[in-house]
């Protein structure tokens, strides 16, 4: 596995060594013990997956403490935009955010620490996401960013009008809206 640097401290793309042959491909897909070498010793307690179809775009979504979360994302079938913003306060790229293409060729994974806000977009007709979190799902703690911040300026890979967001998302505040309230 190769661990490539996103510019950001703890963010970090992973790319497998992947084995193909005449009968496919194998890969090793999550390993403690090689995590913990390269990114982060790291316990992670929920696996969770979704399905979805081209515009859908998730996120911006975080956790506030004390439930704050990290994950370990990657798309199985399909193709997305992944999307990390640093909302710790004490990191010298606060509110910078960082994008890949994470999809079912590349195989690659991204590590997002505590402290971000992550969402994605479908880019294929389907995109099958899956993801590990080292904290459990805290409803009360939920929160989230409207993707379409203007100050954040994030290009979703998608025009405007083909973007289809749940209810919750596009009533989202803008990060100016809510920033003062930040715990990271």
């Amino acid at each position: 596995m190769k661990l490539i640097e996103t510019g950001i401290e703890g963010l970090a793309v992973l790319e497998p060594d992947v084995f193909r042959d005449s009968r496919g491909y194998f890969f090793e897909s999550f390993s403690r013990r090689k995590f913990a070498e390269l990114v982060s010793d790291v316990n992670f307690v929920q696996d969770n997956e979704s399905m979805s179809t081209y515009g859908v775009v998730r996120g911006l979504h975080f956790q506030r403490p004390p439930h704050t979360q990290a994950k370990l994302v990657r798309c199985v079938r399909g193709c997305v935009l992944d999307v990390a913003v640093d909302l710790r306060r004490s990191s010298p790229t606060y509110l910078r955010h960082f994008s890949v293409e994470l999809s079912e060729e590349n195989h690659r994974q991204l590590f997002i620490p505590k402290g971000f806000a992550h969402g994605f977009a479908v880019l294929s007709p389907i995109a099958v996401f899956q993801y590990k979190c080292d904290e459990f799902y805290a409803p009360l703690s939920e929160d989230g960013i409207n993707p379409l911040d203007p100050d954040l300026s994030i290009d979703w890979k998608i025009p405007v009008k083909d973007i289809i967001f749940s209810d919750k998302d596009f009533h989202r505040k803008n990060l100016a809206e809510i920033e003062n309230n930040l715990e990271f």
